[in-house]
Order: structure tokens, then sequence, then C-alpha cells
């Protein structure tokens, strides 16, 4: 499950959620668990669960605001400059600081700016209120399937709903999860659901070689090369560029 897209805002500001149930801290980039009540080592001592998966979003990922700041375009609508200023303004940089940095025409060109990501909070407080309202009158069969983050390209292909992934799987694999359909759908829906499901044959947290992709792939597709070059063009998966280690992205 991809708990990212099922956070609330203040989640993921803080970068992990708490299940009451499952008594587990998750971190919402890599997933990775902490179960409360256990006491984790740590450089500074023993720690709280909640106290050690806060050091490991620090440790592993620096900060929420980083991860956030580097997702895709298609998720945060921002430029390569105003992602530059972005982080700038995060800092702590001056307006003034910042022409200096950037030799941007003029202060109140900077300023203009900040005013902009002002506007565009309060569009989408808007945006994600009026969407909460409007997912509460929907039924099962509207929603849709989740969006994986590393996604290379946001376009129609995504408007999958959740029937429709059912749907596919039901008709490409068994209940042992065993390939029914042998040939590699061509249309991108159906390409996309097939991958999404595949990628969860791999560890989020192993890192294989080119070896080990292919023994996982030739379990279900005889084309091992083509699986695997859609798996990493999709941004299903991530490669060293000399091909010797792939890894979930």
């Amino acid at each position: 499950m991809d708990y990212f897209w099922k956070a609330s805002i203040e989640e993921i500001k803080q970068g992990y959620f708490y299940n009451e149930k499952t008594k587990l801290f998750t971190c919402l980039i890599c997933e990775k668990n902490f179960e409360d009540g256990i006491v984790y080592p740590m450089e500074c001592g023993l720690s709280t669960a909640k106290k050690a998966i806060e050091s490991h979003i620090e440790e592993e990922h620096i900060s929420m605001f980083d991860y956030l700041l580097n997702m895709g375009k298609s998720y945060t609508g921002l430029t390569d400059l105003q992602k530059q200023l972005m982080r700038m303004f995060y800092d702590g940089h001056s307006d003034k600081e910042i022409v200096e940095m950037t030799k941007a025409t003029s202060i109140s060109t900077i300023r203009n700016q900040r005013f902009s990501f002002r506007e565009k909070y309060k569009q989408a407080k808007v945006i994600v209120a009026m969407t909460e309202l409007l997912e509460e009158r929907r039924n099962s069969s509207e929603k849709f399937m989740d969006i994986h983050r590393t996604a290379t390209m946001i376009d129609e292909r995504y408007a999958i709903s959740e029937i429709e992934e059912d749907e596919v799987l039901k008709r490409y694999f068994n209940e042992n999860n065993e390939l029914i359909v042998k040939d590699f759908p061509a249309r991108e829906k159906r390409k996309i659901i097939i991958l999404k499901h595949l990628t969860e044959e791999f560890d989020r947290e192993k890192k294989y070689s080119e070896k080990e992709v292919n023994a996982i792939l030739k379990n279900f597709y005889d084309d091992i090369a083509t699986i695997r070059r859609y798996l990493i063009e999709y941004g299903f998966l991530k490669r060293t560029k000399d091909g010797k280690a792939y890894w979930v992205n």
C-alpha cells in the first residue's frame, strides 16, 4: 500500500503516520515501520519509536521538504527556477541575498515570487477542500488507482479506476498470482496496471543485481529485457548507470 497518498497534510509534513490498530509508525517515503513500545538503539542512546522514525527521516531522507521539493513537476507544478527559489526561501535567505545569488533583476521580483507562492498555497487549500468533499460523494466505481510517486509522466493513461485495475489483474493473473495471459498488453492502461503489480514482487529495501531482477520477471514473462526496460521507463524501478544494481524507485 502507498500510504503517502492516503496521509493527511500534517502527516505528509511530518513524514510518517501512526496506525492505532497496529501500533506502528510508518515512514511515508520508504514505508519502514517502527513499533510503538519498542526501544530503539541510537547513537545518542535509546529512543522511543516516535523519536526513532523522526531520526530515520532525517538520516535517510534529509527532510520531508527535500523529498517533496524533489518530486516531479507533475506533482509540484514548480519549474526548476521556482524550486530553486523555494529552497532559498526555506533556508531563510533574505530577498536581497537571493537577488545576489540568482542575479535576479530586483528585490521586487523575488518579493513577487514569495507573494505568488502564498497565493498558490491559498488556491491549493481550496482545491484540497473541494476535492475531499467530492471524494466523500463518490461511489467505489469512481475511485482511481493510486499513481506511483515516481511516475515519469502523468497523463490520461493513469485515469484508471480501482474497478478497472481489479478487472485487469483478474484477467491476467489467477488467485495464486500465476500469469494467465502470456502476451504483455499493448494498451497503456493495462501496461501500467501490470507493471505496478509486478513491482510488488520486489522488496522495497533491497538492491537487486540484473540477474536477480531477471529471475523474478522470468516467473511471469519470457521477454525479460522488455519488461525490465518498461519498469525503468515508467518509473517503477531505478538502476545504476552501469546496470549492476536495481531497486524499487
